[in-house]
């Protein structure tokens, strides 16, 4: 079951001690807004799992649905709210960085937390860290791990584009993205972007051989569609960790060449896992489905996670999770999975479009 939380919110008295709520983030408007049916219909099929194998901690999994594709600010209000109000027992979803920076203060520990995106790092800190205690878990992929390590296999970039921070590319540079710029090689982008000339014109002057870029939603689109527009797609590779079938598909086939990505998960994977996953999303939502893709799954994922968390120990109090998530093994459409460090140990997949599909070309080390 998925409510909204605006029907909810400032209500806690009509919760049971029957259900446990969990505040799902994903978003629903703007750039990312692309990603959002395919998250709150994975994040869906995951709660009737759970509850169709007798809930989590005797209790019914109840999502309440909140637009992480607004403001920030107006985001991390909401969530403290439902917090505060004693509304939701948890928090989970996909949303980008700038979201996760604001919410996860307000959380403060409060409830679990667990962040499904791909993880980039912050100040050199371990992911979403107080002095006190952890502020989150992640099941994303990690940034400094083998997502973005694959532009090596990839052929051996240079010019980065990218909507938040990213580690420092091999010379010659140049990045775009929708954050505020940080060194001179960088030229950053507001999200929603719709002209990126001027950095396509530095990825020609150049003498890179290939992009790194982690555009979010639509504006992957259009720079998709731009480069090649300009040509670049004859001498360049591509690569992003947050390209996804909803992307490949408004990208178009004739803009896919050469284009490049790593997750975890693919519809297309071959393992048994995999499939099995896609056959059961299938079942429950038809042929009219949101496309299935590694940003949905991932919400899949997270509210599996939480519910392995939260039955390891034994109720939602942080600590006593902190105390006994490290080395918590479970299976998932990703294959068997385990929690290090507050990440999810994961396979990761190197793949390259062709036309409107993933070529998965082979798992990375």
């Amino acid at each position: 079951m998925i409510e909204k939380a605006t029907v909810r919110l400032g209500s806690p008295a009509d919760r049971t001690r029957d259900m446990l709520d969990v505040a799902l983030v994903i978003p629903l408007q703007g750039p990312a807004g692309i990603f959002g049916p395919s998250c709150e219909s994975c994040a869906q099929l995951a709660a009737e799992e759970v509850n169709a194998a007798a809930g989590v901690l005797g209790r019914e999994l109840r999502l309440v649905l909140v637009d992480g594709g607004a403001p920030p600010e107006q985001v991390a209000t909401e969530i403290d709210a439902l917090v505060s109000g004693g509304v939701v027992d948890a928090v989970a979803g996909w949303h980008i960085s700038a979201v996760r920076e604001v919410v996860a203060p307000r959380i403060d520990g409060r409830v679990p937390y667990v962040y499904t995106a791909l993880y980039e790092g912050e100040s050199g800190r371990p992911a979403c860290s107080s002095p006190a205690r952890p502020r989150a878990v992640n099941c994303g992929p990690h940034c400094s791990g083998s997502p973005v390590n694959s532009v090596s296999a990839a052929g051996r970039s240079s010019a980065t584009t990218t909507s938040g921070p990213a580690p420092p590319p091999a010379p010659p540079a140049a990045i775009c993205g929708n954050w505020a710029a940080r060194s001179a090689t960088r030229s950053m982008y507001p999200l929603g972007t719709r002209d990126f000339a001027p950095v396509l014109a530095r990825v020609a002057a150049s003498d890179c051989e290939a992009v790194l870029m982690l555009l979010i939603g639509d504006d992957a689109v259009l720079f998709n569609r731009a480069f090649t527009a300009a040509g670049l797609d004859r001498d360049h590779i591509r690569f992003s960790s947050l390209i996804e079938e909803n992307v490949l598909l408004a990208t178009g086939p004739e803009n896919t060449r050469g284009l490049m990505t790593a997750a975890g998960y693919f519809e297309d994977l071959p393992t048994a896992s995999g499939l099995d996953f896609a056959a059961a999303y299938g079942r429950r939502f038809g042929p009219a489905a949101p496309v299935l893709n590694s940003l949905g799954e991932s919400c899949y994922e997270g509210v599996r996670m939480l519910t392995e968390l939260l039955r390891r120990a034994g109720g939602t109090d942080m600590d006593r999770i902190q105390a006994t998530a490290e080395g918590l093994e479970y299976e998932t459409p990703r294959g068997t999975v385990q929690i290090r460090d507050r990440h999810l140990r994961q396979r990761v997949f190197l793949a390259a479009a062709d036309g409107l599909q993933w070529d998965v070309l082979q798992q990375l080390p």
